[in-house]
């Protein structure tokens, strides 16, 4: 049977995309022969030449302090665990996809679903309303798509949602177009929009910013302003500037290194008073808490094996506390174990991180401040277990 596979397996795959030939991966015959290897030079080369992974890089979406080549190498990691993890190998074998299949699903949906998390997690706000756009202007009937016609009318029908063209459905086919500094120009005479802040989502805790039917009339009125047929990418970003968006991405919270410069915004008398020093050891003590119960569920989460527990220890400084901004790979190296393993313990990390529940800013600095001393004084104290600071 295996002879008879081989001896009909076709010649390399090919696919057609936007006019040129591109030709598709070995993936059946690395799967046949488990060839971890070539699985993952394949994943590798299709995360470099996949065009949302370079619109990701140039956005800022990968690892933040990275060369463009370290970020690929974390992003083909983390895709081979999910791939994995979600047994999607052996359900390629057994679905006897071909090549092109396997290489379209891992690309246009397994690749595609871990760069949109991302900029979900990233920007929930905007992800979420710009969604909430193109589903209003593709169903309602205030608004009809107006590239359809013309010499490239075949080649539009397969044109990507963010590149098709919409209007109002009272719109001739031939109406001109505008270029983009015009088209912002007019829309800054359309009034922002007042914030609902009313909660929604199945656990209540996103605002609802605007309604559906609020949303069809800033649409409309966006149009009108603009009087002008407009590509879906470009009236996305022109009716959310009309809306009072506010995307909370969490960064850093420690002050910087220059302690010089970190003074700048100080008054001139730096001693604090009874009250300012009462407050801070108050929130000194709740960051100690919190720092406890969160290294506590860190240890938790390995069962209280003390070698797991201080690998966890030595990613959490590489990946989150350290001062050195090393990526994924360079802390796998620096711990001496896989990155697979540093992507686990970094999900476990995660975990753990979003069970906390700050009331205030100042909280989490605190916290934060707190987590990276004792952080220290543990890696630096297992230094001789072989993790090094």
């Amino acid at each position: 049977m295996t002879s008879l596979i081989k001896d009909q397996t076709p010649a390399p795959a090919e696919r057609k995309t936007s006019g040129r030939i591109l030709k598709a991966g070995q993936w059946t015959e690395a799967l046949r022969r488990s060839d971890v290897n070539r699985l993952w030079t394949e994943l590798h080369r299709l995360v470099c030449s996949h065009p949302l992974v370079r619109a990701s890089w140039s956005a800022g979406l990968l690892v933040e302090g990275a060369e463009r080549g370290n970020a690929y190498t974390d992003l083909t990691q983390e895709l081979f665990v999910t791939l994995l993890s979600k047994d999607r190998f052996q359900h390629y074998i057994d679905a006897e996809m071909t090549d092109p299949e396997i290489e379209c699903e891992i690309g246009q949906i397994e690749l595609t679903n871990i760069l949109t998390a991302e900029l979900r997690k990233r920007h929930p706000e905007s992800y979420r309303l710009a969604r909430r756009i193109s589903t209003i202007v593709q169903s309602s009937s205030n608004f009809r798509r107006l590239d359809r016609g013309g010499s490239a009318g075949e080649d539009a029908t397969h044109r990507r949602l963010a590149d098709r063209v919409y209007g109002l459905s009272e719109w001739s086919d031939g109406k001109a177009r505008r270029g983009s500094e015009e088209m912002e120009q007019r829309v800054g005479l359309v009034p922002i929009r007042q914030r609902d802040t009313r909660m929604v989502g199945c656990t209540g805790d996103a605002q609802i910013i605007i309604g559906n039917a609020d949303m069809e009339e800033l649409i409309i009125s966006v149009l009108e302003a603009v009087d002008a047929p407009t590509d879906m990418r470009s009236l996305r970003s022109l009716v959310m500037s009309r809306l009072p968006v506010m995307d909370i991405y969490l960064v850093p919270l420690g002050a910087s290194d220059d302690e010089d410069e970190g003074r700048v915004f100080e008054p001139v008398d730096g001693c604090e008073n009874p009250e300012q020093g009462l407050l801070r050891r108050e929130t000194e003590q709740e960051a100690a808490g919190f720092v406890d119960k969160f290294l506590q569920g860190l240890q938790e989460s390995v069962r209280g094996k003390s070698k797991q527990y201080d690998r966890m220890l030595g990613v959490l400084w590489h990946c989150y506390l350290s001062p050195d901004h090393v990526t994924q790979l360079e802390a796998a190296a620096r711990l001496s174990v896989s990155d697979s393993l540093v992507s686990d313990y970094r999900r476990r990390i995660e975990i753990q991180l979003r069970a906390l529940n700050f009331n205030e800013v100042e909280e989490a600095r605190r916290f934060e401040t707190a987590l990276r001393e004792q952080v220290r004084d543990l890696v630096s104290a297992g230094d001789a277990a072989g993790i090094a600071v």
